[in-house]
């Protein structure tokens, strides 16, 4: 078993298609996003016997915590037969990168399943959890291989309540975009969204350019719903390798009374129907009953009742590969009380 370095975009996607379990920031264009922003990165695949079995897209992440390695719901593997190697070759090249671009350490925010035997795989490599989680580690979705009128069924009453009403008020418009001119107006309205739930915002230099990074191949859409002319919700959503996601969401506080955002959100699942999407990832889940007080219960809630399970990924693991990583630790422990995650 040997990794080395892809470089052509379409043997790293036509691998991606194969693999159950992925999400866009495994993509190549999450990749272009990342060298956007100035980071270096790494696309690594792991073969045994010139056989693809996985890959891992690397990024090197420099911050007032830290110089660390991330890998965003990585590896992603073609089977579970091979995991404990791949993962063993994986930590081995990422500790030696790590030395090498003086990182503090290595961050896998894997997209395996949470369960005893992929939790002990980590524990054995070395690795412990991380005070803070950068991308979810859990993810709520909707299959949407059923026919419309099957997944409107499936809805909780009150969601489809709540849409009926939405369709009814005529003052209510949703619109579509993919011009890079909206993404500001979406922002303004993201600062808003972070105030009122307590988290640090995306810049409006990263959510232009990841637009810019998915609009080439016509991967990402703004979608918004206008009360009159004033903007009441929106979503910043990536269509990739047959899925939809919910990656970025805004709504106004003054309209909570007309529920715009299920009559939005349904227009969105839509939208992914026409696009042939087989899934829906509503991006970001907590148990509402296990944590009613975290910051994403109310949003787990609303997602919940457009029907769909909810996927549990091994929690965010890290590899220390220096002292500094404690310095880290400390300023996320104290973000992570402030943010009451």
């Amino acid at each position: 078993m040997e990794i080395r370095e892809i470089e052509n975009k379409k043997i790293w996607e036509s691998f991606l298609d194969q693999c159950q379990e992925r999400t866009f920031l495994q993509s190549w264009n999450w990749g272009e996003f990342s060298k956007l922003m100035d980071e270096k990165i790494w696309r690594f695949g792991i073969f045994e016997n010139q056989e693809l079995l996985a890959v891992a897209l690397v990024e090197k992440k420099t911050a007032k915590r830290g110089t660390f390695l991330l890998i965003p719901h990585g590896p992603v593997l073609k089977n579970s037969i091979n995991t404990s190697d791949i993962f063993n070759i994986l930590t081995q090249k990422s500790k030696e990168l790590a030395l090498q671009e003086k990182a503090a350490f290595v961050r896998i925010n894997p997209i395996s399943e949470r369960n005893e035997a992929n939790i002990k795989i980590f524990k054995e490599l070395g690795f412990r959890n991380a005070p803070l989680q950068m991308h979810p580690e859990a993810s709520w979705k909707l299959n949407l291989e059923p026919t419309e009128a099957e997944l409107w069924s499936k809805m909780r009453k009150t969601t489809k309540y709540l849409i009926r009403q939405g369709e009814k008020n005529q003052d209510i418009i949703i619109s579509k975009s993919t011009s890079l001119e909206d993404v500001k107006l979406f922002s303004e309205f993201h600062d808003l969204v972070s105030e009122r739930q307590n988290f640090i915002p995306f810049s409006l230099e990263y959510l232009e350019k990841e637009f810019k990074a998915f609009n080439r191949e016509n991967e990402v859409c703004l979608f918004f719903a206008r009360h009159g002319n004033e903007v009441a919700a929106g979503a910043f959503v990536i269509f990739w390798s047959g899925m939809g996601f919910y990656h970025h969401a805004i709504s106004e506080p003054k309209f909570a009374k007309l529920s715009i955002p299920y009559r939005l959100l349904w227009e969105i699942v839509k939208e992914a129907k026409k696009r042939n999407c087989y899934l829906y990832d509503f991006w970001g889940f907590v148990d509402p009953k296990k944590q009613p007080r975290h910051p994403w219960a109310g949003p787990t809630l609303f997602k919940m009742g457009f029907g769909g399970q909810a996927d549990e990924y091994i929690k965010t693991q890290d590899l220390i590969v220096s002292n500094k990583y404690w310095l880290t630790y400390a300023f996320e422990k104290v973000r992570k009380l402030k943010r009451r995650l």
